[in-house]
């Protein structure tokens, strides 16, 4: 009997993973090369190809992607709570980018804006989509970035977004915990401030000090892992230029630009502890970058009324990356602001100290 009962739950279970293939069958796309989940996502491959081959010079961790990724921040950090939650990830830094290009949070953003828009002509997709598309491809080319998770279908800007939304980075740290907080009709609670900034791993500045365009935040700006939360825990030492612009701080690595606002959080009481965690933790820099880039993406969005496309986004390269201190410093070099945990134990990096060299444009 128990033979009997066990080979009728077997046939169950069966029918179910059946009948579970069939509703999630794949449908051909025009294409001939590609099959989706939903026929909706089937044009974003040949977008996907298009700007791999001519926007990231065949699928690199550039310039041009770390661009984007920004790209997608500024255009969905733009809504606020207290106004009435309009604006988010609409385009409209694109669709307006005569007006908010030149707001001074978004220097330096015409350039990226520029070389995208060719792109949304051709492919006759929405720049609200476009932007958030492109920043997720843009990550999967950096090794050991998280395969980010893409929604289609936003709703698109009639309007430019208002001046003042986008955080600066010399703004002080309760400013900037603030307008995350109005960000949306939920907003961002502090700890989650600290997982939107994990894009710094990949990032570089351009026009914080104009002398040394293609600045990096961190020594590793081609690879996703946690050296950023690192190194603005050390000591700092040196400024990237000749002089002392606003925003900046003095870094421990030369050849690499702190932000005065990453330094601050860093040791503020109520995100450094959370700062700390990052360190030597690529499956929380993993999860939480995930939550926190899905958030901004839909910002002025319902989710529920969007497809899931994130098949198409390229998985990333797995790579196994320890964090160390640069060549010449140690623990003692960092200044610690969590009291709650002990500093995690890290290795020293090989070699002598060198620059870091900046983040050139193809």
């Amino acid at each position: 009997m128990a033979f009997k009962t066990l080979a009728a739950l077997l046939a169950v279970v069966g029918s179910l993973q059946v009948a579970s293939a069939a509703l999630t069958r794949r449908v051909a796309c025009p294409d001939g090369k590609n099959t989706a989940t939903n026929a909706a996502c089937c044009s974003l491959f040949a977008v996907r190809d298009d700007i791999q081959k001519n926007l990231f010079n065949n699928a690199q961790c550039n310039a041009e992607a770390h661009e984007a990724l920004r790209l997608t921040f500024h255009d969905g950090i733009a809504i606020s709570n207290k106004a009435g939650n309009v604006g988010g990830a609409d385009g409209s830094i694109m669709l307006f980018s005569d007006v908010e290009t030149k707001f001074h949070a978004n220097i330096g953003l015409d350039e990226v804006v520029a070389q995208q828009k060719p792109f949304v002509a051709k492919h006759n997709i929405s720049a609200a989509d476009f932007i958030q598309f492109a920043g997720a491809v843009a990550v999967s080319n950096c090794p050991g970035a998280p395969r980010l998770p893409f929604f289609l279908g936003r709703k698109v800007a009639t309007s430019a977004a208002p001046d003042g939304l986008v955080p600066e980075p010399f703004h002080p740290v309760a400013q900037i915990l603030d307008r995350f907080a109005d960000a949306g009709p939920v907003g961002f609670e502090d700890v989650e401030v600290v997982w939107a900034l994990s894009a710094h791993t990949i990032a570089a500045a351009n026009d914080v000090d104009p002398t040394t365009p293609g600045t990096p935040f961190d020594s590793t700006p081609g690879i996703f892992d946690t050296q950023f939360f690192l190194e603005t825990q050390l000591r700092g030492t040196t400024f990237t230029g000749k002089g002392d612009p606003q925003g900046e701080v003095e870094s421990a690595i030369k050849g690499v630009m702190r932000l005065q606002s990453d330094h601050l959080l860093a040791r503020d009481t109520r995100t450094n502890c959370e700062w700390q965690s990052f360190v030597n933790n690529p499956q929380k820099l993993h999860d939480r970058f995930i939550d926190a880039w899905l958030k901004i993406s839909l910002l002025g969005n319902d989710q529920d009324a969007m497809i899931d496309c994130s098949e198409v986004i390229p998985v990333p390269k797995t790579i196994n990356v320890q964090a160390t201190f640069p060549p010449s410093l140690s623990n003692k070099d960092v200044e610690q602001a969590c009291a709650d945990t002990p500093f995690p134990t890290l290795g020293t990096a090989p070699g002598a100290a060198t620059s870091v060299a900046p983040v050139k444009r193809n």
